[in-house]
């Protein structure tokens, strides 16, 4: 009757403590962890941009905006360390009371010896320490599940599509004109989300020279991505030489067709491995490749030539070198679908200028797929592709949209003075 007594309350407030600690706890611990998050990335990206932020006096904004996102993250740790304490705090009362009631307990029973009392409260110690670590295995379990949840959170993060599709190899000389076919093609980002590309349907011959342009959100580098399915289509289709991409592994589809990106990208290693990572091609090969890119007089002056060393995304080279190195990369692939994915937009007049004659004169016989920042570039192309929300607006010889007034091409070319 009086284990009963106090068993009964006790456990009773375990049970409140709990219900009333884990779920704060947990989400104090949810919160910090997010907010654990910016402070990696602001650090990363400091790192990696610390000269520009050092050119432009930068550096005390980058200060603050660390310390005001380790503040902003300390304060959900603080929060969560003092919910510990006042866990703590109540079950070591709670201990307490019960050792005391124990005493008191063994005090008015009637008949009670001292060795009796003695080995009551010696368990009564016991116990009272074995139930608050008891509560606290408990919370911390609860609060730690918040770990698994983020790993949960990326395992059912959609995965892409089978890199190779055994029974849907394309042929060894696919593609071999480098047609180009949108069958009422439309995409989004993600489930729920507006389509970015709607109902696109336009045909792009085996050779051609095709500009996209638009306005800013118009849909035309999703297009690229669509291309390269890295994202997937939402209805329709894209037909490349009467074969469907997305019946096809990826690697056939990236190994086939080549991309000149707005972003170089270079890895840390050798020059060599940059242009040839998979050691396809010979030394030949790659010089008539750095020829072509007109790099080979300034690779020829560095100290290891072929065998230099590149740093990490190539920061030891000036961005239009590495823009010329990827295009050197391109040129050794010789796909029949190239895509300029707004390939000159960060680079100097004079390195745009080598970008395009090189594509002109070495991608001959090639579809090239141009995402275009500066108009003339493209003046001369075979098509230009007017796109707007998604939508293809205008597609039709360069010429034939500028003699037209009402055409959204001609607007754009007023207004980048070219006419």
């Amino acid at each position: 009757f009086y284990l009963l007594l106090v068993s009964v309350p006790v456990i009773v407030f375990f049970y409140l403590l709990l219900r009333f600690y884990v779920p704060t706890s947990r989400q104090l611990r949810r919160i910090e962890h997010i907010t654990r998050s910016p402070i990696y990335t602001h650090f990363s990206e400091s790192v990696s941009g610390a000269s520009v932020i050092r050119a432009y006096g930068a550096t005390n904004r980058f200060l603050l905006e660390s310390k005001r996102r380790v503040d902003y993250n300390v304060t959900y740790f603080f929060a969560a360390s003092m919910a510990l304490r006042w866990l703590s705090v109540n079950l070591d009362s709670l201990a307490n009371i019960v050792i005391f009631c124990t005493g008191i307990f063994q005090i008015v029973m009637p008949g009670s010896t001292a060795g009796e009392a003695g080995l009551v409260i010696s368990y009564a110690l016991q116990i009272s320490g074995s139930l608050p670590w008891m509560v606290r295995q408990v919370a911390d379990f609860e609060t730690n599940i918040v770990s698994v949840e983020r790993i949960k959170e990326y395992s059912e993060v959609v995965q892409e599509s089978d890199w190779i599709v055994s029974s849907k190899r394309a042929p060894p000389t696919w593609p071999s004109k480098g047609v180009v076919m949108f069958n009422n093609f439309s995409m989004r980002y993600r489930e729920g989300l507006d389509l970015v590309i709607r109902g696109m349907t336009v045909r792009i011959e085996g050779g051609e020279k095709v500009g996209i342009v638009g306005r800013t959100g118009a849909g035309k580098s999703s297009l690229s991505l669509s291309l390269f399915r890295l994202v997937e289509a939402a209805s329709g289709s894209i037909m490349v030489d009467g074969l469907n991409i997305a019946d096809i592994g990826l690697h056939d589809l990236r190994a086939r067709i080549t991309i000149l990106p707005q972003d170089p990208v270079l890895f840390s290693g050798t020059l060599r491995m940059n242009l040839d990572p998979f050691n396809e091609f010979s030394e030949d090969d790659l010089w008539v490749s750095l020829e072509r890119a007109h790099l080979k007089e300034f690779v020829n002056q560095l100290p290891l030539k072929l065998d230099y060393q590149c740093g990490e995304e190539g920061h030891n080279l000036s961005v239009g070198q590495r823009q010329l190195l990827c295009l050197a990369r391109t040129l050794l692939r010789k796909s029949k679908v190239l895509v300029l994915d707004e390939a000159t937009a960060a680079v100097d007049i004079q390195t745009d200028a080598l970008i395009q004659n090189t594509v002109r004169l070495a991608f001959q016989g090639c579809t090239v797929i141009a995402i275009a920042h500066r108009l003339n570039t493209i003046l001369d192309y075979d098509k230009v592709m007017v796109m707007d929300a998604g939508q293809v607006k205008e597609f039709d010889s360069p010429t034939a949209l500028l003699e037209d007034p009402n055409s959204a091409f001609h607007a754009m070319a007023v207004d980048a003075n070219i006419i």
